[in-house]
């Protein structure tokens, strides 16, 4: 049952409950795990160098606006955020009062473009996310190069309702699910962050360190082999020009391409080279010691590997003659001084292109004044402690702990071209630091399933707000009289909760349809010709060449941001 209500909401929410509100839209935990291989790729081959600064430069920024929107929110408490200051902005003034309508249904619908569109764009993420943790535990029926459509699309709708369902309960037990979300990624978080620090301390030049081959992680180099094009001949490499040169070496014979070499059956029946003892069929193949004639040098009748050894030395944080053939390249820094210094005014410029991205969220909270007990006191201080404890506290710490890890055992580049680079880098510490790849594997699990409980607070967040958005422009007949309606026992705006809910559905499918649009992904393996895999399905060739319509969502949401505030100035 139904009915109209003028009055505000009745206030329950203090300070704590505000801030855990707009803590949950920024969520570090979802956001260093979905963004750090863009930020890594961007730029590239040299301004992720500036990425930790890159930060600080647009959490300035954020600043600035953070304290706007908290000075607005003292002088108009109430729903609607952007769309409420508008109209107070101008209904106040003599001559310009008229146009006080105009701007607030300009505001209200720049809002809804973002706060409509996010929540779509963060459960086609999610999907693709829960799509990759399936074959973690599922490789037999679930690909890791492809994710099932049809397990994403039945994800989408179930995972909108169900936030959704959430919000509907109440502000309340938003409120209690947002704050357990926090702790835990926040918990989560500092985890990694210590480990991972702590695995750059332990280790100094020349020490024996892992490195990732296929995935796994091994103490050892790894042997390499040519790879083959589709009728078995070699690949020959290229330099990174435009169009790309043939590498060719002082001789003028063709270079090959490499991969990692695995362990085959015929090796380890191979008695003239007795691998050593643990090694079974599809390891990563060692590269073995040899004596200054060649031959094996042979330990219990068994070969020795060659240790890898990590390596911090400034010629091996930046490689390549800096030519169109043969560009810089960073790969990690030389120290921490290097981690939080700004390198390049460009590359500062670039990064903090994205990290703004990552940082948005803090002025949600501005939408639940009707939420709040003192709304004038209690909002602003929301505002800006979100901005404070998420951006400072946890991206400042873990964006530099995941730089500060980063060496030739695990480079910005291998980031660049990783699916999950912060799993990645969770499987090598874990691995270190409980003493098997099992267990580091779990470790990186763990940490993905807390990135999974990240991104039911940022949808959660989002979905209220916008829900309350849509409710404050309901009230005011700009939308729809009936999205003006509170439910009579939550008191939460439940139609326009529902119908976001729906919308965010549909764009969650949109988002997940071609995700892997304009990449050139292998081909299906056919053990994975099953139902999950039995539509929506396209071949490598047609990838490359269609849109990606996770980019293309994600382009929309984000200039809903920046349009959002741009008509807040």
């Amino acid at each position: 049952m139904s009915q109209p209500k003028p009055a505000p909401t009745t206030g329950t929410l203090g300070l704590t409950g505000l801030t855990m509100n707009a803590m949950a839209l920024i969520a570090p935990g979802a956001f260093l795990w979905l963004t750090f291989q863009i930020q890594s790729l961007y730029g590239a081959p040299l301004a992720g160098q500036s990425m930790w600064f890159g930060i600080l430069a647009a959490l300035l920024l954020c600043f600035a606006t953070a304290y706007s929107y908290a000075e607005l929110s003292k002088i108009y408490p109430g729903a609607g955020s952007s769309y409420l200051y508008a109209e107070q902005a101008f209904i106040g003034k003599t001559k310009a009062f008229k146009f006080a309508r105009i701007a607030k249904f300009f505001t209200g619908w720049a809002s809804h473009l973002y706060y409509w569109v996010y929540p779509g764009c963060m459960v086609g993420v999610t999907a693709i996310l829960s799509g990759y943790l399936l074959n973690q535990f599922f490789p037999d029926t679930f690909a890791g190069n492809y994710n099932s459509p049809l397990f994403m699309i039945i994800f989408c709708v179930l995972f909108s309702f169900g936030v959704a369902y959430i919000a509907y309960r109440g502000v309340s037990g938003t409120t209690g699910v947002n704050s357990a979300i926090n702790a835990i990624q926040i918990t989560a978080l500092l985890v990694f962050t210590v480990i991972a620090i702590t695995y750059r301390l332990q280790h100094h030049d020349g020490d024996k360190g892992l490195h990732l081959s296929n995935g796994v992680p091994v103490s050892y180099q790894v042997d390499t082999v040519n790879v083959l094009d589709d009728k078995g001949k070699p690949v020959q490499d290229t330099w990174a020009d435009t169009p790309p040169t043939p590498k060719v070496d002082d001789k003028g014979q063709p270079i090959w391409k490499q991969q990692d070499r695995v362990v085959t059956k015929d090796d380890l029946a191979n008695k003239d080279v007795p691998l050593p003892e643990g090694f079974a069929e599809g390891d990563p193949f060692p590269v073995l010691q040899k004596d200054k004639d060649g031959k094996l040098i042979l330990k219990d009748g068994k070969a020795i590997p060659v240790d890898f050894t990590v390596s911090f030395k400034p010629e091996d944080a930046v490689t390549g003659a800096g030519t169109d053939k043969d560009p810089k390249i960073f790969n990690g820094h030389v120290s921490a001084a290097s981690v939080v210094a700004p390198h390049s005014f460009n590359f500062v410029f670039i990064q903090a292109c994205i990290a703004i991205l990552i940082l948005v969220g803090f002025e949600s909270v501005t939408a639940m004044g009707e939420e709040a007990k003192n709304a004038k006191r209690d909002v602003p201080r929301a505002v800006l402690l979100s901005l404070l404890i998420q951006g400072v506290f946890c991206y400042f710490l873990e964006y530099f702990a995941a730089n500060y890890f980063l060496h030739n055992g695990y480079t910005m580049p291998n980031a660049a071209a990783s699916g999950a680079p912060i799993g990645d880098m969770m499987v090598i510490v874990g691995t270190w630091l409980f003493g098997s790849y099992k267990l580091g594997r779990a470790f990186m699990l763990i940490q993905a399933a807390t990135v999974f409980l990240a991104l039911i607070g940022t949808t959660l967040s989002c979905l209220s707000t916008g829900a309350r958005v849509t409710y404050a422009m309901g009230r005011d007949g700009e939308v729809g009289s009936h999205f003006g309606l509170l439910h009579s026992k939550t008191a939460s705006p439940h139609r326009a909760i529902w119908t976001l809910a729906a919308i965010s559905a549909v764009l969650g499918i949109v988002t997940v349809l071609v995700y892997l649009g304009g990449t050139s992904p292998g081909a299906l393996d056919p053990k994975y010709h099953n139902v999950w895999y039995s539509f929506l399905m396209f071949d490598p060739a047609s990838y490359a060449k269609l849109p990606n319509t996770l980019v293309i969502v994600t382009l929309i949401s984000n200039f809903g941001t920046f349009l959002l505030y741009m008509t807040r100035a």
